[in-house]
């Protein structure tokens, strides 16, 4: 059976105003693009999105993970809307392309990757995450519970297509070394690393043997990209996203979203540099203002039909996310009295990569010996 490649890859080219938004001829640009490639072949379907400030390409395929044809038409994309962003002196035009020359794979320049290669089922529901002013271990914590906490995933419990549990892929990105990790036989070892969200991070999940999906396919999947690690300095938040499989054998939709009532703290915010809550909120609503926060995220459905995207539904546009959206404030309003103290600032040695370290350096001299 012919399988299905789904590739979301995302990129700060410009924002409006500031870091706010992406404006709406960014958006035309990119579709524009993507249609000539859907039309001569090279895709299937497509979707342009946006979160906050950051463009988002949906697309679906037949060659695969990782196609040097795929990640250079993602490339030529965001070359083509930062061109358009110059042209409306937009902020930040280009900022997350950090290399002068697409070179054969995306990765490695800029731009977050989340990819998977699956065989389509009967009925295939796709949900694709995207977050803004944030970093990748931000979906550590509700990918977790979605796949091995069974207070969140009942399922776990009751289904026995799952009961076994899932693989997980973890990668420490900075050692750029990976570990798979089985639930729920290694749950505390797993969580022993995950809980340290900005070294590691969970990259892929998969079905355990005896289960309905085949095991070499993944279930899930999250960029990784660091920018910090690209540039050799603070460029901006990296902005993950990430693709979740749902039903049949896996979570159903209400378990994939369930983990994003709680509004967990994440890194990010305002400069990158502070700890916030992840506001679950809808396309209209991606906009962070409040000193550039709260950070955001949103979440599209699909169902995937022969590689068409039958969508997107908004699927944070729902009340029963409203007490949750007004957590979110409430841990706002409390993390921001803080200021510049931690923990609502980040920990110094997460601040190595921003520009807090040049104040530092410039007070160094002044420090004498203590008696």
């Amino acid at each position: 059976m012919t399988k299905t490649t789904i590739s979301l890859i995302k990129a700060d080219v410009g924002g409006y105003p500031g870091h706010c938004s992406v404006h709406p001829e960014l958006i035309k640009a990119a579709e524009e693009k993507l249609e000539e490639a859907r039309r001569a072949g090279c895709l299937v379907d497509y979707r342009v999105m946006s979160c906050g400030d950051d463009l988002e390409l949906l697309m679906s395929h037949r060659t695969g993970c990782d196609c040097g044809d795929i990640h250079g038409l993602a490339w030529e994309t965001f070359e083509r809307a930062t061109e358009v962003a110059e042209a409306l002196k937009l902020y930040g035009c280009g900022q997350d392309l950090l290399a002068d020359a697409f070179s054969g794979n995306i990765k490695g320049l800029g731009p977050g990757v989340a990819e998977m290669e699956i065989t389509e089922r009967t009925a295939e529901p796709i949900v694709a995450f995207m977050m803004d002013k944030t970093e990748p271990g931000a979906f550590n914590l509700p990918i977790f519970k979605m796949f091995a906490d069974p207070f969140n995933t009942a399922g776990l419990v009751i289904d026995p297509s799952f009961h076994q549990g899932f693989s997980f892929e973890i990668w420490d990105v900075l050692e750029h070394k990976k570990v798979l990790m089985n639930c729920p036989e290694e749950m505390y070892d797993m969580l022993a690393l995950i809980g340290a969200k900005s070294r590691y991070v969970i990259k892929r999940v998969y079905c355990r043997p005896g289960g309905k999906l085949p095991e070499d396919e993944p279930v899930a999947a999250i960029s990784t990209e660091k920018l910090y690690q690209t540039a050799g300095r603070y460029v901006g938040k990296d902005d993950p996203v990430a693709l979740v499989r749902a039903q049949s054998g896996l979570p159903a939709l209400g378990e994939v979203l369930e983990p994003f009532a709680l509004g967990h703290l994440v890194s990010g915010w305002m400069r990158g540099s502070h700890n916030g809550p992840i506001m679950p909120c809808s396309f209209d609503t991606a906009h962070p203002t409040r000193l550039d926060g709260p950070p955001r995220v949103i979440t599209a459905g699909f169902q995937l039909a022969d590689g068409r995207f039958i969508g997107p539904v908004d699927l944070f546009n729902d009340v029963a996310f409203d007490r949750a959206r007004h957590r979110c404030l409430q841990i706002a309003d409390y993390m921001r009295a803080h200021g510049p103290f931690e923990p609502h600032r980040l920990a110094e040695e997460e601040m190595e990569y921003t520009t807090l370290p040049d104040v530092i350096r410039c007070l160094r001299e002044r420090f004498v010996d203590a008696e």
